[in-house]
């Protein structure tokens, strides 16, 4: 069982995260000054959300048009609500599929 007390201190930035790419930077910033492991998870998973919203509006309405992006749009908006719910509830949700991938790459984070 995760550390309450670090859910509890993590979990505002984690939601901030998923609040826009801006509250995805906002939240980066703040956890910075003390990472919280928690906020991390969260943070990670949203970046790798963001960076499919922009792959889908730059590549995928391209290749695919307007419904293959859209079918795509929709997906990514089920695994950000899956992830806000996460923070909200003070879960660490990967995201199915692609949550491990997210981890991994942005570890740093």
């Amino acid at each position: 069982m995760k550390n309450l007390t670090s859910i509890e201190e993590g979990k505002t930035n984690a939601i901030i995260s998923y609040l826009t790419i801006i509250g995805t930077i906002v939240a980066i910033v703040l956890n910075n000054s003390s990472k919280n492991a928690f906020a991390s998870f969260h943070i990670r998973q949203n970046i790798g959300l963001n960076i499919f919203l922009i792959l889908n509006s730059w590549f995928i309405s391209r290749i695919f048009g307007n419904f293959g992006s859209f079918i795509v749009w929709a997906l990514i908006v089920v695994l950000w609500f899956i992830g806000l719910m996460g923070a909200i509830n003070g879960d660490e949700k990967k995201s199915p599929i692609v949550g491990d991938l997210f981890q991994d790459w942005f570890k740093s984070i």
